[in-house]
């Protein structure tokens, strides 16, 4: 489905920001909806373009469906046949199991291929809930309502959707486009500091990867983020989001280009898988990550120490880890191998030719990886 008809203005970070792809093409709404400044309110009208049958699920889980379900679910009931799946919260519980639970609503109300899945939390409960959708009757629709930041200007956008696995992270899923992603910035004023700070990782990412001047801008703006300031956090999603959707428009399925959005998560990926999923945040992890990509950067005659050192401030002003735990050579060049990103056995990292530019790469000296992981808290065995 191709909406053509113009989006209603809810908060003026709102100014027609779409996601194009193969699939389809989808809005991603930024509001400030539940705020008191005179926004109109989210109603069953405004969402029933992208719901095209008469049956609804919305998947949460136990921490936010307290906090915003029951709204979401009377809005829906004005026009739909709504069921709820409430989901275990944690990464740790991003598995089989969770996805089992939500085909398990699904078949007992008997909802069919008309239904409409909605996704309201974070990036645990985006994924799978897209991975059901994908799966559930060979492909079924579905709508990301991110409630942390990090889900607004990431997971949520962009359609990769799927579960661990305990021998690597969101190793099973699939690319399955979601039909809208309403982004309501009022969510983050529930959401605890760390959940924050990890959210602030992945922004800090865009930053070093595609635009040196929005580093600059994050440098100068992190307090009042930090601060909660709804306003600025608004502003920071809307420029995520428009970089991430300007990568998917040229790349969907990430066989190329897209793969800098990865910057920092093999590295990170080895510390969640290590030390089990929601041990270390998702956020937490890429920070520790993106050092150590940094640091090789450096040690290739790319970066500069001070632009490491920058690296290490900026995340350090965002409350973030910037030292992973101690984790064995071998082993972590095990968990590496898992990594999506390998081709043909060689390892591909994402590393930075400076700050704002990124490139994918297998061309590297295994030495300064094995230095990396060595001297940056990587402990051999």
């Amino acid at each position: 489905m191709t909406l053509t008809t113009s989006m209603p203005k809810l908060h003026h970070f709102d100014d027609g920001l779409w996601v194009k792809t193969q699939s389809h093409d989808y809005p991603i709404v930024i509001t400030k909806r539940s705020c008191d400044d005179g926004a109109p309110k989210i109603t069953a009208d405004y969402l029933a373009p992208f719901i095209k049958g008469q049956q609804v699920l919305i998947v949460s889980n136990e921490t936010v469906a307290p906090l915003y379900l029951a709204e979401l679910e009377q809005i829906l009931a004005t026009k739909f046949a709504v069921a709820t799946c409430i989901l275990k919260d944690g990464e740790q519980y991003k598995n089989q199991d969770s996805i089992n639970q939500i085909y398990d609503v699904l078949m007992d109300h008997h909802f069919n291929r008309d239904v409409t899945l909605v996704a309201l939390g974070g990036g645990v409960v985006g994924d799978m809930t897209g991975f059901a959708a994908a799966s559930f009757m060979r492909g079924v629709d579905f709508i990301q309502i991110p409630t942390t930041l990090l889900s607004q200007v990431d997971s949520s956008v962009g359609g990769k959707t799927g579960i661990n696995h305990p021998k690597g992270k969101n190793m099973i899923g699939a690319f399955w486009q979601p039909q809208l992603v309403l982004a309501d910035m009022a969510t983050l004023s529930t959401l605890p500091p760390r959940e924050l700070s990890a959210g602030l990782a992945e922004v800090i990412k865009y930053a070093l990867i595609m635009d040196a001047d929005f580093l600059t801008w994050l440098e100068a703006n992190l307090p009042a983020m930090m601060a909660l300031d709804l306003e600025v956090l608004g502003e920071a999603v809307k420029r995520c989001c428009q970089y991430k959707a300007d990568i998917v428009v040229n790349d969907e399925r990430e066989s190329g280009i897209r793969a800098i959005l990865n910057f920092g998560h093999t590295f990170g990926h080895v510390i969640e898988t290590h030390e089990g999923y929601g041990s270390w945040l998702h956020g937490e992890a890429v920070a520790a990550g993106m050092v150590q990509a940094a640091k090789l950067s450096q040690k290739l005659g790319w970066l500069s120490l001070e632009d490491v050192a920058r690296v290490e401030r900026v995340l350090t002003l965002a409350n973030l880890p910037i030292v992973p735990p101690p984790i064995s050579v071998d082993t972590a060049l095990d968990l590496m191998g898992h990594d999506k990103k390998v081709k043909h056995g060689q390892i591909r990292l994402i590393l930075l030719k400076s700050l704002g530019e990124a490139v994918v790469t297998q061309e590297f000296d295994n030495e300064l990886l094995l230095q990396v992981l060595s001297e940056h808290a990587y402990l051999a065995s």
